[in-house]
């Protein structure tokens, strides 16, 4: 059987396709940054906060991590209309991500609490910083330098994590993809150049992360 490569049928679906690929960022970026912002306040709560909190804390990391991202995703679009909570494809998509975001970045995060030295934090306290200054003005700016690189990293895996959307119908990169593919029926090509989009998107991001890195704090951030 011969497969002739006609790009032909493709080329002129490109510019939908990076319509796509502008939405798989811009669901990346929220999710990450959803997921930082549980993660930084998890991070603190298992650091500063009463036992029970620290319990709920560690069983809300321990299920996002040991499930999949795909069954959390169908149980808020799914189960949750049953309890009366109706979302869009994209927020349940985009709840999904942040909440699995939020786990992993917890212990990225947590690394980086734990690395501070008590005396810093007994200073602070000692100028009556509250928790929160403490985390804000304090933890933060100490810990940036040495977990930007695991979340640079946590950013790429956000952007292919992305495609998962596709399964819910959200038109990102691979959702587009799906779309363009059952018009042309050209599988091959239609995928091939999807998967140099995805190379191109990542290997941007990559430097424009590392970029940033080296600006900020002088390093270079290992995103590759």
């Amino acid at each position: 059987m011969n497969y002739s490569l006609i790009y032909s049928q493709v080329t002129g679906h490109i510019p939908y396709l990076l319509g796509g690929a502008v939405l798989t960022l811009q669901l990346a970026v929220i999710s990450f940054l959803a997921g930082w912002a549980i993660g930084l306040l998890n991070a603190s709560i298992l650091h500063f906060g009463p036992r029970a909190a620290r319990l709920a804390v560690q069983g809300y990391v321990t299920f996002f991590i040991n499930t999949p991202l795909l069954v959390q995703i169908f149980f808020i679009f799914f189960v949750l209309p049953d309890a009366g909570i109706l979302l869009s494809p994209y927020a349940a998509v985009a709840i999904g991500m942040s909440l699995n975001a939020g786990a992993y970045l917890t212990e990225i995060q947590r690394a980086g609490f734990q690395s501070l030295r008590r005396e810093e934090l007994d200073a602070a306290s000692a100028m009556g910083f509250s928790v929160p200054q403490m985390v804000l003005y304090v933890i933060v700016p100490h810990i940036a330098k040495a977990l930007y690189p695991p979340l640079s990293n946590q950013f790429i895996i956000q952007v292919m994590t992305t495609s998962i959307a596709a399964i819910f119908a959200v038109e990102e990169l691979t959702g587009r993809a799906y779309n363009v593919n059952s018009l042309t029926f050209r599988s091959l090509e239609v995928f091939s150049i999807v998967a140099v989009i995805y190379v191109a998107l990542t290997l941007v991001c990559s430097v424009a992360l590392a970029l940033i890195g080296r600006w900020l704090f002088r390093v270079r951030a290992r995103i590759l």
